[in-house]
């Protein structure tokens, strides 16, 4: 069904942002020389490690940002499954009697597709809400380790 590759490939692609933001981050950190000994870093150790958490706190915050947007994408998706359903059933039951065994069926179609479409858009925001807390909780590892 058209429905499940929408959210298996929204899932798909959820789980590509969360690899490229951390990889992103990885790359951020490495830049910013969090692991690199430098000798003259020692003298002052506060301040990459500053610019670290600073950099993990906006990640947090665009982390946070992607996920709302996301969110209100699946949104965006439900309700135009919702509405294409209940266009569907209207048009028959235009195009019949209106108590035919057809405009029934049509009926009972477009609200298990309602149904659907609410539980298939509270379980890919929910699987969103798993990748922004998982990357959360590795950002929040990486200042721990920092002693931020």
């Amino acid at each position: 069904m058209m429905l499940n590759s929408l959210t298996e490939s929204l899932a798909i692609a959820g789980r590509r942002m969360a690899k490229v933001l951390m990889g992103v981050m990885a790359v951020a950190l490495l830049w910013q020389g969090a692991f690199v000994a430098n000798l003259s870093a020692f003298a002052a150790p506060a301040s990459p490690l500053v610019a670290a958490a600073d950099l993990g706190s906006e990640a947090q915050g665009k982390a946070s940002k992607d996920a709302g947007q996301t969110k209100g994408f699946i949104r965006d998706a439900k309700d135009t499954v919702e509405k294409a359903a209940s266009d569907n059933a209207r048009k028959v039951d235009r195009a019949t009697d209106g108590n035919s065994a057809i405009a029934d069926k049509a009926k009972r179609d477009a609200d298990r597709i309602h149904e659907r479409a609410e539980e298939d858009a509270s379980r890919t925001q929910e699987a969103v809400d798993n990748t922004k807390n998982a990357f959360e909780n590795a950002i929040d590892n990486v200042k721990d380790a920092f002693g931020n």
